[in-house]
C-alpha cells in the first residue's frame, strides 16, 4: 500500500463511501422507493428492480429501455439528483477523509472526485466541509446529458479525472469501496486502493480481485504525512 500511495501524484476518490457516507437523514432504499413509484407513474409500469439501491435504479432505467422510456429514465436521473443535493449537506464524513484530502493537497498531490453520483451532491458536500477549492474544476460525477449514461464499471469518469488533473494514468492512483471501482480502475489503467468499513465491503473487494484494502483512511494519512497527530 505505501508504494501506491507514495507514486500517486493524483489521488481520484469515490465520493459515497471513502468520503462520506451521503445518505444518513433518509434511508437509501426509501428513494429507490420513490423513483420506482416515480416510473410506475409515468409508465403504468412496476417493471423496474426491486432493489434499495437507487444507482442500480437509475442504471436499470438507462440500460434496460424496455422498462421505461426514455424521457422517464431522464426524469427519474433529475428526481435522484434531487435526493443526492438534498442529502449532501447532512451527510457523515468519513473517518480522517477531510484530513486526508488536506494533507494530499498540501504535499502536492492532484485531487479529483470520480463517482455515479451526481457532480451538483459532491459540490454541496464540499461546500460543507470547506475543501471544495481542493477539488476546483475535477468534480466528475454521472452524465446524463445526451440521452446516455456511463456509470462505473464504465471508467468514463476516471478518464476525464485523469484529463482535468494532467496526470498519465500510471501516476494515479483511486480510492474506491466497490468491485465497479475496482473495474473501473483496471480499464483505465490506474492503481486501485480499496476502502471498506465493514468486513462485508472487504469481502466483495477481496472477491473482485482487490489487491490492497484498508479498512480507515488513517492508515493511508500517516503515510502521506508521518507526522500527523491522529
Amino acid at each position: 500500500m505505501r508504494e501506491l500511495i507514495e507514486a500517486a501524484k493524483a489521488v481520484l476518490f469515490d465520493f459515497d463511501g471513502p468520503v462520506c457516507h451521503l445518505f444518513q437523514a433518509r434511508p437509501s432504499s426509501d428513494i429507490a422507493k420513490r423513483l420506482r413509484q416515480l416510473a410506475a407513474a409515468d409508465t403504468g409500469s412496476g417493471r423496474l428492480p426491486q432493489t434499495g439501491d437507487p444507482l442500480e435504479i437509475l442504471r436499470a432505467a438507462f440500460d434496460q429501455p424496455d422498462l421505461v422510456e426514455r424521457g422517464v429514465a431522464r426524469d427519474i436521473e433529475r428526481a435522484l439528483t434531487e435526493e443526492e443535493v438534498e442529502a449532501a449537506p447532512h451527510a457523515f464524513p468519513t473517518a480522517y477523509a477531510d484530513a486526508l484530502v488536506r494533507t494530499l493537497a498540501a504535499t502536492g498531490r492532484q485531487l479529483a472526485v470520480t463517482t455515479n453520483n451526481s457532480q451538483q451532491a459532491v459540490e454541496r458536500y464540499l461546500e460543507t466541509r470547506r475543501t471544495e477549492e481542493l477539488f476546483a474544476g475535477r468534480i466528475h460525477g454521472r452524465d446524463a446529458e445526451g440521452g446516455s449514461l456511463r456509470l462505473k464499471p464504465d471508467p468514463d469518469c476516471l478518464l476525464r479525472a485523469l484529463k482535468s488533473t494532467g496526470t498519465p494514468a500510471q501516476e494515479a492512483l483511486m480510492i474506491g469501496d466497490a468491485p465497479r471501482d475496482l473495474e473501473a480502475a483496471r480499464a483505465a489503467g490506474v492503481a486501485f486502493l480499496g476502502y471498506a468499513r465493514d468486513e462485508r465491503k472487504e469481502e466483495q473487494l477481496r472477491e473482485a480481485g482487490a489487491e490492497h484494502v484498508t479498512d480507515s483512511l488513517r492508515g493511508i494519512l500517516v503515510i502521506v504525512d508521518p507526522r500527523a497527530h491522529v
